[in-house]
């Protein structure tokens, strides 16, 4: 299994393509992550633009893992910059291309975005879920700890209203 890397701006550019089919195909196969189905390649390369101009402001970092020369899953660190929170960052994204799905991949990419979070000296992480999902049941496994639900927080990929489980984690920076 390959080792997760952190992508600059210009290597998230250069892998455009790549995660343009990663995002479709997570979205494709249920995953409510913010997008509705079908998911517009359009619509998919916007969203990959605006997360390479945070990268690039120095207020995200994107996580790639890769299978031979292809990019199978990928997780975000969007990172507060407001001086009372310096200390946290929120976790993002989590995509797993189902073609690679239980093998270990969200676990990799999990562990290697908190010690990235670690490097850049954050120690408290957050993310929300969908509830009932193999995400919730990672989160767990991993040590995350629930702090409470949300109804009608967003819509699955085919626009049905579900809640929003929110997790946090300290991690000693």
């Amino acid at each position: 299994m390959s080792v997760p890397a952190r992508l600059t701006a210009d290597q998230a550019s250069a892998l455009l393509p790549q995660l343009v089919t990663l995002l479709q195909d997570v979205v494709a196969g249920g995953a409510s992550i913010g997008f509705l189905r079908p998911l517009p390649a359009d619509v998919a390369l916007h969203f990959w633009h605006d997360v390479i101009g945070e990268v690039a402001r120095g207020s995200r970092l994107l996580l790639v893992i890769r299978e031979g020369d292809q990019v199978v899953g990928s997780i975000q660190l969007g990172l507060c910059l407001k001086p009372n929170g310096l200390h946290r960052a929120e976790v993002q994204k989590l995509l797993v291309h189902t073609a690679a799905r239980r093998r270990g991949l969200g676990r990799v990419l999990m562990s290697a975005v908190e010690a990235e979070a670690r490097a850049v000296g954050r120690s408290l992480l957050y993310l929300d879920t969908e509830p009932d999902q193999p995400a919730e049941v990672l989160y767990r496994k991993l040590g995350w700890t629930e702090a409470g639900a949300i109804p009608d927080y967003a819509c699955t990929p085919d626009g049905r209203l579900h809640p929003t489980v929110l997790f946090y984690k300290k991690i000693a920076p």
